[in-house]
């Protein structure tokens, strides 16, 4: 059974963190399935909402978010998210720039961002790992 997942987070203010709430809601999400994180302090603290959505996801399931940026606190995080949910086949639909990667289009764009994380964790010395 496919499940639809939501995930948001912000960095201090409850506002921003109600609009994405009510957007995800909006797109179908129920609110028992939105996973979030409020964060402050360090940038390298891990996000326990962002964790356990990963954790939870399952082939065939669907991770909604307002923005890309929400899934990583830097570029190389983002796409390296990006890649692991495709490579687990777990399609994200993107609320801000329309990217779903349940379509031809999004399948591509996921793609390329996969191997932008592979070519920047190969820049920053990390083992390339290809699929």
């Amino acid at each position: 059974m496919t499940v639809t997942l939501g995930y948001a987070t912000v960095a201090g203010n409850d506002r921003e963190l109600d609009e994405q709430l009510a957007e995800l809601a909006a797109e179908g999400v129920d609110p028992r399935r939105i996973f979030t994180d409020r964060t402050s302090g360090p940038a390298d603290k891990m996000r326990a909402g962002l964790l356990a959505m990963l954790s939870y996801a399952r082939s065939g399931d669907v991770v909604v978010v307002a923005a890309l940026d929400r899934l990583g606190r830097s570029a190389t995080e983002v796409l390296q998210t990006v890649s692991d949910l495709t490579r687990r086949g777990i399609t994200l639909r993107c609320l801000d720039n329309g990217l779903d990667t349940a379509t031809a289009t999004g399948r591509v764009v996921a793609g390329i961002l996969g191997e932008l994380a592979t070519l920047d964790g190969v820049a920053h010395g990390e083992t390339a790992h290809r699929s």
